[in-house]
């Protein structure tokens, strides 16, 4: 700690600190942890400015979680109106024209805009600069002709999607998740470069209205990070859905042949190409760490691409923080939300008082349908990590809401210490599966066991009641025979 102390005192006596200070605070990217930071620093009456170059709401209003969860949601309705006969109905269709689909998607936008505006923000003290921003120094940023002088500054810049350089990849017109908004006429035939999660919500949205769609992956399996079982139901509903999923297909290269676009790929049979009209690719995202001056600092980055913090969300420059995907390494919004107030209160109270940022209990989920939503370890995680663990399951096809509602599929598994109830992670894979999870997620952030939510009052009948449930399958593994042979003996006594 005090050779860290003493290099950064080094460090900072490289630049001039001015006598005073415009700001309290300077946030550089208005997107989920640039909001989050702003809104924290003016509501403790601090005294702060907000540099967005682009749009504010950052990715996820704009090109990330608003807009794919609208097309998500328009994609489920069409699907359910195939589904008709097993509603009661003898038929049901949809007329529809895509772009109408994608303007309803802008227009979802254009009414959650307001939450994340200039206007509002503006109101509740925020300064707020159009512009594109540039540290000149970690006590002042330029933005045109302006330089801030400021305490402290926040970097909140995101990510961006991730694009391979591949062979003729400038020969092919190409969306990523940041530029498929702008398509207003369904492709014919979708490629679809990447088996994450955004790859396989698109894929089965686009499939859904009647794309002819092909995901291709260089791994065994989609959705990696989960485990085996869970990814192979997602796949089977894919297939189901008519997708065609070329796993463990390595690209290689884009050609044009005969005026025909083709992906050419490798796999264990030797080179395989794959016709399209349209390409997304969706293979990762990447910090934004260039652009604003942060890289004429000397700012270390990890191995990840993201810019180096410490425990505190501090750089090696003690008053310039970094949170969200630039940040890493978790790229949610929630996550990103999660950082900007650990960045946020200790850069405006360092010296008084600093917290470590928790990554304890991080949720997390996927939007295919069915949802796949975890929080903590998996099986996959446990065993790579050497870490005990009991396994409880229960079958979502077994419960009576969900038979209800035509949507008994689907599994919760719950990892816990063996012999006790701790849940160590849970993995959900169903209809409302991020909703379900919130309650797991309560659970482990405040130590409660399965025996307490077995012990919970659930509404008959909901889907929430699938929690209690596998609680209850946890409690009969558990039950002593010892006592229930004497329980038996004892009622046998009281027949008498």
């Amino acid at each position: 700690m005090l050779v860290q102390c003493f290099l950064n005192w080094r460090l900072m006596r490289r630049y001039r600190k001015p006598k005073r200070f415009d700001r309290n605070l300077v946030v550089i990217g208005a997107g989920s942890a640039g909001l989050v930071s702003a809104y924290i620093a003016a509501a403790v009456k601090a005294r702060v400015t907000l540099i967005e170059k682009h749009r504010m709401g950052g990715d996820c209003l704009n090109t990330g979680c608003v807009p794919s969860k609208a097309l998500i949601s328009s994609a489920r309705f069409l699907a359910q109106q195939r589904r008709a006969q097993e509603y009661g109905f003898r038929s049901a269709s949809a007329e529809f024209d895509f772009a109408d689909v994608m303007q309803r998607v802008q227009s979802v936008i254009e009414r959650i805009e307001p939450h994340d505006s200039v206007e509002r923000y503006t109101r509740l003290g925020v300064e707020c600069l159009q512009g594109e921003a540039r540290v000149l120094s970690p006590y002042q940023v330029q933005v045109g002709d302006q330089i801030l002088t400021t305490r402290n500054i926040i970097i909140a810049t995101g990510a961006s999607p991730l694009v391979p350089d591949l062979p003729g990849l400038a020969q092919v017109k190409y969306f990523t998740s940041d530029t498929i908004w702008q398509l207003r006429e369904l492709p014919r035939r979708l490629l679809v470069l990447g088996g994450g999660p955004i790859g396989c919500e698109l894929a089965q949205c686009f499939a859904r209205f009647g794309s002819r769609v092909s995901l291709v992956d260089g791994g065994e399996r989609i959705l990696a990070r989960e485990d085996s079982d869970i990814s192979d139901m997602i796949m089977s509903r894919l297939v189901e859905e008519g997708i065609d999923l070329h796993m463990q297909h390595r690209a290689l290269r884009l050609d044009i042949v005969n005026g025909e676009q083709h992906l050419v790929c490798r796999n264990s049979s030797g080179e395989v190409a794959i016709a399209f009209d349209t390409l997304l690719i969706a293979v990762g995202r990447k910090a934004n760490v260039h652009g604003f001056g942060l890289e004429d600092l000397p700012t270390p980055v990890a191995v990840d691409k993201t810019v180096r913090v410490n425990a505190f969300m501090q750089t090696n420059y003690p008053n310039i923080y970094a949170c969200g995907d630039v940040a890493g390494p978790f790229q949610f919004t929630h996550t990103a939300s999660h950082q900007a107030w650990y960045a946020t209160v200790n850069a405006l109270f360092r010296g008084l008082k600093r917290f470590k940022v928790d990554y304890s209990v991080i949720p997390w989920a996927t939007f295919t349908d069915p949802e796949v939503a975890r929080v903590g370890l998996n099986e996959q995680e446990a065993r790579e990590q050497g870490i005990a663990y009991e396994l409880t399951t229960y079958g979502i096809d077994d419960l009576d809401r969900a038979i209800a509602d035509g949507e008994a599929y689907g599994l919760i598994k719950v990892l816990t210490k063996p012999g006790k109830d701790k849940i160590l992670g849970v993995t959900i894979i169903g209809h409302h599966g991020a909703e379900l999870l919130s309650e797991f997620v309560l659970a482990m952030r405040h130590g409660i066991g399965l025996n307490k939510i077995l012990a919970t009052i659930h509404i008959y009948p909901t889907w929430s009641e699938a929690n209690k449930y596998v609680a209850g399958n946890w409690r009969k593994a558990h039950t002593p025979e010892a006592a229930m042979k004497l329980l038996k003996v004892f009622h046998r006594w009281r027949r008498r």
